[in-house]
């Protein structure tokens, strides 16, 4: 494969679990979160994003050192760093809030709502931030 298609692939990898993502959670606001399953159907979802994100961020990494493309590398790295750091700091958000909710914390169906919005907007960042990097990663000429 030529360095422009490798790192094509590489990028198509990323998208597809954001994209995923950026269409999967919008569901998730139409539905009340002081519901048990519902809230943790939501956090299975931002679990599984975190994860495979993780991974296939560090699959883009390598995509992009071998494309010899190392300042995407470094990009896509920090993409890693973030899905792999973040996941543990936004489970644990996410998971302390569904313990006040079974403690009966009315507040906190709200502040779950909100880690929810926090979610969705550094997934679209990251995936507009993504797109529009691909003329540059994989240029035509």
């Amino acid at each position: 494969m030529t360095p422009d298609a490798v790192t094509i692939a590489a990028m198509i990898i990323l998208i597809f679990p954001m994209g995923y993502f950026t269409l999967a959670s919008p569901a998730f606001l139409l539905v009340k979160l002081d519901i048990q399953p519902v809230a943790q159907l939501l956090r299975g979802l931002f679990n599984a994003h975190f994860l495979v994100m993780g991974v296939a961020s560090v699959i883009g990494t390598v995509a992009f050192l071998v494309a010899g493309r190392p300042v995407f590398a470094i990009g896509v790295g920090a993409i890693a760093a973030f899905a792999i750091r973040g996941r543990r700091w936004f489970m644990q958000r996410m998971d302390d809030q569904l313990s006040a909710r079974d403690a009966g914390d009315a507040e906190a169906p709200r502040r779950l709502r909100r880690l929810h919005w926090v979610g969705m907007l550094c997934n679209a960042v990251l995936l507009v931030a993504l797109v529009a990097s691909i003329p540059y990663a994989a240029p035509l000429t």
